[in-house]
């Protein structure tokens, strides 16, 4: 199964299975990542999904929408490699993938 490297807000490095066909956000969730809250369930309507993505899997990405522009421009903790992962397909091309728990807003 594909793997998705995650670090916590608190620094702590973990390896998670993640399955093809979910969102990143829903493999956050289902491989224990609390700090993922997703309140809005993955309708890209609150930001708390928030993580930062490793440059490297940038070009990986599927493009921002802009509803997930304007979301995360109101987040004082907005890098140039932020991304909401309920709004990233999650499938074997991403197997690695790096991504940081933003802080909360």
């Amino acid at each position: 199964m594909p793997i998705i490297n995650v670090t916590t807000r608190d620094g702590h490095s973990r390896a998670i299975e993640g399955k093809p066909g979910r969102s990143l956000m829903e493999n956050l969730r289902a491989g224990g990542i609390e700090e993922i809250l997703a309140l809005c369930g993955g309708c890209c309507s609150c930001a708390t999904c928030h993580v930062y993505v490793d440059e490297a899997w940038s070009a990986a990405l599927p493009p921002m929408s802009e509803d997930e522009d304007d979301l995360l421009s109101t987040s004082g903790a907005r890098e140039g490699n932020s991304r909401l992962s309920c709004q990233i397909p999650f499938g074997p091309a991403l197997d690695g993938i790096e991504v940081t728990v933003a802080p909360e807003d």
